[in-house]
């Protein structure tokens, strides 16, 4: 985990506090410690339940972004049909974590292919790994493009709410999660997906809000 993202989950808990959650001031430290410990794995990589690893296996992890771009194209209930020629390219420069060529190649894609919505989760994914977690203005427009063509899907959603997460606006990420299922469909791609991660977001806010209270 780079330490921008390790920042970024600490923030976590002055967001929960000062917007949600109303825990004590006396409770802040270990709210802080609790969120940073208990959505780590959660918000980067897209894979919440992985187990701890020497910073070694971690770093080796972060260049990897396989599973992020498994994720994508699970979410985006592609992952049975086959790879875009532009996609495929592209992915194979971020699963060996060169996010930069991924991004230049994407940004091409999005031109020539401005209606496919999956090329502009891709883009945004890059640009914010390229960022070690920034979400920076033309990600988060990558994302938007791709909520604009896919309104019913999980996709663009899910990534924006991840990237939120890892820079500690967790409440928005909250909203935008529940904002998005509330209006999907019921058996629309990747909602299943969605539920599961905002059940674990909601309970991870939860348990530290009940341990905060206790301090």
């Amino acid at each position: 985990m780079s330490w921008v993202a390790i920042v970024a989950l600490a923030a976590l808990a002055f967001a929960a506090i000062t917007f949600g959650l109303r825990a004590p001031r006396q409770g802040w430290a270990t709210l802080g410690a609790a969120l940073a410990l208990g959505l780590a794995g959660y918000a980067l990589q897209a894979s919440p339940g992985l187990a701890g690893a020497p910073a070694s296996a971690q770093q080796a992890q972060a260049l990897d972004g396989s599973p992020l771009i498994d994720a994508r194209r699970r979410i985006m209930g592609r992952a049975d049909e086959p790879v875009p020629p532009y996609l495929l390219t592209a992915d194979a420069f971020a699963r060996r974590g060169r996010y930069q060529d991924a991004a230049g190649l994407l940004r091409s894609a999005v031109r020539d292919h401005p209606k496919d919505a999956e090329a502009w989760i891709a883009l945004g994914n890059a640009l914010v790994e390229h960022g070690e977690g920034s979400l920076n203005p033309a990600a988060t427009y990558a994302y938007r493009q791709a909520n604009a063509l896919k309104p019913d899907s999980a996709g663009p959603a899910f990534f924006l709410g991840l990237a939120l997460i890892r820079q500690g606006e967790v409440i928005q990420a909250h909203q935008m999660w529940s904002a998005q299922l509330a209006a999907m469909p019921a058996d629309a791609p990747g909602r299943t997906e969605l539920e599961a991660r905002l059940a674990m977001l909601e309970d991870a806010m939860r348990r530290v809000a009940a341990e905060a209270m206790e301090q």
